[in-house]
């Protein structure tokens, strides 16, 4: 016994291993080099420099969901430890923090959600109808959006709600202007 190696062990360092990029002789930067500027099927697609009715639905809905979640979780954190009694140990406290910061989430986060759901639809809706986009499509949004949310508690609080989120809307939009025109970026 000589030699421990087999005839099969031989084989195998002679043949070629399969390579199956072997015929590809395109460099790897030319698969990777993508344009960076934006492609659009249709050229009237490229003159709008907005989101579409559906990235706008998704963007607000889910900003709104997200932000009412932090802030009711935040609050529901400080109702969960306002109401922490003398005797309780530390695994009571630790769940009533949590079952408040999540029943307080769920609540702004759906209320939230559902403003920045009707506002985009509302804001797409009036500029489909009006042909432009301008600052009056988010006021009338807001206008819109606040008097629907409030609808269901009758008509002055609808009234009321709608100019609120009006004038909220409006004062965003002042704020991004005067934001533009004074910080330098």
């Amino acid at each position: 016994m000589a030699s421990s190696k087999t005839h099969r062990e031989d084989d195998d360092h002679s043949r070629r291993l399969y390579n199956p990029y072997q015929d590809l002789q395109v460099p790897a930067r030319n698969l990777y080099h993508l344009s960076t500027s934006p492609e659009f099927l249709f050229q009237e697609e490229s003159v709008a420099q907005r989101r579409s009715w559906g990235e706008n639905l998704t963007y607000y809905t889910g900003c709104g969901y997200l932000s009412g979640s932090v802030v009711g979780a935040g609050r529901g954190f400080v109702e969960g430890v306002k109401a922490a009694e003398k005797g309780d140990t530390w695994k009571l406290r630790t769940n009533r923090i949590l079952n408040a910061s999540g029943q307080s989430g769920r609540k702004f986060g759906n209320r939230l959600g559902v403003i920045g759901l009707l506002y985009a639809g509302l804001e797409s809706g009036i500029g489909a109808v009006r042909d432009t986009d301008d600052y009056a499509n988010s006021v009338l949004a807001g206008l819109g959006t606040g008097a629907l949310f409030r609808a269901a508690a009758g008509p002055r609080s609808a009234a009321v709600a709608g100019a609120i989120g009006g004038l909220m809307v409006g004062a965003a939009v002042a704020g991004k202007q005067v934001f533009k025109r004074y910080v330098p970026i």
